[in-house]
């Protein structure tokens, strides 16, 4: 009952109480798509329609382009320079199932680029964007999710990449943007990408895909946003409940990866009074990345996911340094740490194994009811040291708590299931306290 109130808490006050964001254009002309033709129909194709309007807006100096009251279906959409977007009370843009609708253009995927589909709203040097409203951004994914499983199913070395789906928003090479109020529903791959962004603000914004039972009651890589060799990005009173990654802190990934020139650090993230329902963790560092550094999350809910998820690749260099969470409450929640090896599409091209860095991570003001501690642990190139758990209270389902080389673990008044907690020793595994 507790969890429903909650849900049902953070629905109402995202929908009803987001803040009005202030447009990033001197120019506050309106181009309502309906009204240059449109049809909110729910099976019109109006690709080529609103792409005109967003074209005709940019020549002229720019504004804002309005999705009003409808279901408008679109394949992919181009953003230009001072042109943000609307999406009004009741306006769903809604992806084509067509994928030969979203073009094979070279793209930012996976930590690196080779022709790959595009998103259903795309955006390049889109300095002072803002795209707001409280409609939706529906990327139809079903049908995506389901050749996924079945090419897997056929051959179980079947990856991401072998099977094409839009992704729902990508943004690239942009500055001050802004994003508020837009549910982000059922993306065929990943929900928002940013790369290569600075000073970009997520507020106010939900983010749904099933995350039920595999493979086909679970939406396939459907995190809810990726930020890519990006820095000063906020996340703000958002809602997560996903398939995949709630929020992921992404770069490259092999051992040559710190030589990536398209790579730059992630840094100066904060994530804030956020809920996260379902997903693979509040955030996780990886699958590819190689600098991480300076991250913030405060005053955030879990009903399920852990708290913090490293993913360590044996193939490439990692750090990952100065993560700050604080004032976590978990409501039937997850793990405290996953910090552990990540191995999907090893490859050390025959290089020898890079080394990891992990250091610097304070966990503080954390209550609630989860499943376990979790585990701390690297591969044999891995240096995971000071780490500070502290005022803690917690009731948890195990105590067990997996270790491995861990230097400068420390605990202060940490409580679990009514029992003041020492920092243990490292050592393979710790059994209950």
């Amino acid at each position: 009952m507790r969890r429903r109130i909650i849900v049902l808490f953070v629905g109402c006050f995202i929908l009803f109480t987001h803040a009005v964001a202030q447009t990033g254009n001197v120019n506050d002309k309106r181009y309502n798509i309906a009204e240059r033709g449109a049809m909110g129909d729910g099976k019109t194709l109006n690709t080529q329609k609103i792409q005109v309007v967003i074209d005709e807006c940019a020549q002229k100096g720019g504004g804002t382009i309005v999705v009003p009251k409808g279901v408008f279906v679109s394949g992919a959409l181009f953003l230009k320079r001072g042109v943000n977007l609307e999406l009004q009370e009741g306006a769903v843009l809604k992806g084509s199932t067509n994928i030969n609708d979203y073009p094979k253009l070279n793209t930012r995927i996976e930590g690196h680029f080779e022709p790959w589909r595009v998103a259903l709203i795309n955006g390049d040097s889109l300095d002072h964007v803002r795209i707001t409203g409280s409609g939706i951004l529906d990327g139809s994914g079903e049908p995506f999710w389901k050749e996924f499983y079945a090419r897997r199913d056929a051959d179980n070395k079947t990856t991401n990449l072998n099977v094409e789906r839009p992704r729902l928003t990508f943004i690239q090479h942009s500055k001050d943007v802004i994003i508020s109020g837009i549910t982000f529903l059922n993306s065929g791959f990943w929900n928002l990408h940013l790369y290569a962004c600075q000073e970009v603000t997520v507020e106010y914004c939900r983010f749904h895909a099933p995350s039920g039972p595999k493979p086909y009651h679970q939406a396939p890589s459907s995190d809810g946003i990726d930020v890519d060799c990006s820095q000063g990005i906020f996340i703000r009173h958002s809602f997560f409940s996903v398939g995949d990654d709630c929020i992921a802190l992404k770069g490259s990934k092999g051992p040559f990866a710190m030589q990536d020139q398209n790579s730059r650090p992630v840094e100066n993230i904060e994530i804030s009074d956020c809920i996260f329902e379902a997903g693979g963790g509040i955030v996780t560092f990886g699958s590819e990345a190689t600098i991480v550094r300076n991250v913030t999350i405060q005053r955030c809910t879990t009903l399920r996911p852990t708290v913090l998820r490293l993913k360590l690749r044996p193939d490439t260099p990692q750090q990952y340094e100065n993560i700050t969470m604080d004032d976590i409450t978990l409501v039937d929640g997850g793990a405290i740490f996953k910090i552990s090896p990540w191995t999907q599409y090893f490859d050390l091209k025959g290089q020898a194994p890079p080394k990891t860095v992990v250091r610097n991570i304070k966990i503080s003001n954390v209550h609630g009811k989860g499943s376990s501690l979790g585990e701390i642990t690297g591969h044999n190139q891995a240096s995971i040291s000071d780490i500070l758990v502290e005022n803690v209270d917690l009731d948890l389902k195990s105590t067990d708590f997996h270790l491995g080389n861990v230097q400068n673990l420390r605990f202060k008044n940490v409580k679990v299931n009514g029992k003041t907690m020492s920092a243990p020793e490292t050592k393979s595994t710790m059994a209950k306290n």
